[in-house]
């Protein structure tokens, strides 16, 4: 199983705290840049989805998103705020095959388990239509460890992330590195990689 209790603890109890932190108007570069890859009226997997605030830009631009989440907290956050349709659903029961133009995966693997990591991306690839679209984004590092508060992370290197892709039947077409400070304070170094599924 790929959910880990205390993670989800924390986002089911820090739910707004979270929200707040991470609110932004505007959709950022990195949404911005998946949605231009994105077909008209896309069906978008929102893998990991928080607070939603992703699925509500994609709606906003005509997409049509699924925002699921392993926490209740950020689930029930998500539909109060947005009525979004937000559910819940855990990376192993991604079971959905050729049903979504793309997946915004965007911080939300790096919580399960290395050795799932495979599998994860394998029933992505199955979820997504020919020629779909992967964004995801990852912590960047080595082995698993928990933050500060408590929350388990996987760290992959730039060149394991590409792999991992490529392995699970993804073209990589487009890599950002940088830094980023989340909830426990820390400025961590991350990967942010586009991919598009075999056609």
């Amino acid at each position: 199983m790929s959910i880990d209790a205390k993670t989800i603890a924390f986002y089911d109890t820090a739910a707004q705290r979270y929200a707040d932190l991470t609110g932004h108007g505007h959709a950022n570069k990195a949404l911005k840049a998946f949605m231009a890859l994105l077909p008209v009226g896309a069906e978008v997997l929102d893998l990991g989805c928080g607070p939603a605030r992703a699925s509500v830009h994609m709606r906003d631009a005509g997409f049509r998103p699924d925002p699921v989440d392993a926490s209740v907290g950020m689930v029930t956050l998500a539909n109060a705020a947005h009525q979004i349709g937000a559910r819940l659903l855990t990376f192993d029961e991604i079971d959905m095959v050729a049903a979504y133009d793309g997946v915004w995966a965007n911080f939300s693997l790096l919580h399960a388990p290395a050795q799932d990591l495979p599998r994860h991306l394998r029933a992505i690839a199955t979820a997504l239509r020919d020629g779909g679209v992967l964004h995801i984004a990852m912590k960047v590092g080595t082995g698993t460890q928990r933050d500060g508060i408590d929350r388990l992370y996987s760290y992959v290197s730039v060149a394991e992330l590409d792999t991992l892709l490529t392995q699970a039947g993804f073209d990589v077409i487009a890599t950002q590195e940088g830094r980023e400070v989340g909830c426990a304070g820390t400025n961590d170094p991350f990967v942010a990689m586009q991919a598009r599924k075999h056609a």
